[in-house]
This record gives structure tokens, C-alpha cells and sequence, in this order.
């Protein structure tokens, strides 16, 4: 693999998370449905009561670092299993994707939660996405069809 460094997201890297977030969207053909500003997004992430914490991979060139990748989690509480990580987004950008950066992302969020003596990491996957499906079952085979995502939209 390139030299591919992990790190602490950044305020100044919400512009590039946003991008990439963007990405996903249109892959998951849902571009509509982004709807978050970037002032929100910083605001959520880096304001004084911050919600969301992320990983980025990222890669240098002729002294110019680029993020390739990111991994957005939160602390939440389940009353049956106590505090868990919930990873909202793992995204590698396209050009990036199999050459090990999402491994990577993935086995830091594991390293973050056990030295926050998390119990576990809870996520979601779109059952059309194969390739998501299939990077996850290296981790683990516990996926539950039985839940249904509910939503309500407040704005």
C-alpha cells in the first residue's frame, strides 16, 4: 500500500468530508437527499458540544496531503448493551477503494473503542451494497434483517 496515514479529523477537513460524503451520496444514488451545510456539519463536529468524531486517511504528494477516506462514529446508549460506538460513514473516495484504506479506517474505530471500553460498534449497510456487505462479514456475521429504520424529519 501507498503511504497512507491515519489521524484525528480537523475542522479545516470539513470541506473535503463534505466532498466525500457527496460521493457516497451519488453512489448510493441519493445526492438529493444531502442536505447538511458545511457551517452545520463544523458546527456539529467542532462547535462547543460536538457530536461526531472521524478518522481520516490520508496520502501525501509533492508535500500536499490529501484525505482519501474517513470514518464518522458516535457514542450512543443502548438500554440492553450499554455505550457503543454507531459508525455513520465509512467512505473511501472511488479511485481509492480496494487497496486496504477502509481496512484501516475500520480496525482504528475498533482500536478507539476498546481503549473507550465501548462494548461495541453498531452500524447499518444497504442490503444492495455487496461489496460494503462483504467487507463487514471479515468482521463479524451478525446482521439483523428483523430492525426497520425509522425516521422523522423535523426541517
Amino acid at each position: 500500500m501507498e503511504n497512507i496515514a491515519l489521524r484525528v479529523a480537523r475542522k479545516e477537513d470539513c470541506p473535503r468530508l463534505m466532498e466525500l460524503i457527496r460521493e457516497l451520496a451519488e453512489y448510493e444514488k441519493a445526492s438529493e437527499q444531502v442536505t447538511i451545510t458545511l457551517a452545520h456539519f463544523e458546527e456539529a463536529g467542532f462547535g462547543p458540544n460536538p457530536v461526531w468524531k472521524a478518522f481520516v486517511a490520508t496520502t501525501h504528494h509533492n508535500g500536499q496531503e490529501t484525505i482519501l477516506g474517513f470514518a464518522l462514529y458516535y457514542i450512543r446508549y443502548s438500554t440492553w448493551k450499554g455505550c457503543r460506538m454507531y459508525l455513520e460513514d465509512i467512505i473511501v473516495t472511488a479511485a481509492w477503494r480496494g487497496k486496504g484504506i477502509g481496512k484501516l479506517l475500520f480496525d482504528q474505530l475498533i482500536t478507539e473503542a476498546k481503549m473507550k471500553n465501548l462494548n461495541g460498534i453498531t452500524f447499518q449497510v444497504l442490503e444492495w451494497n455487496t461489496p460494503a456487505i462483504n467487507f463487514y462479514k471479515k468482521y463479524t456475521d451478525q446482521f439483523d434483517p428483523e430492525w426497520i429504520n425509522v425516521s422523522i424529519a423535523l426541517q
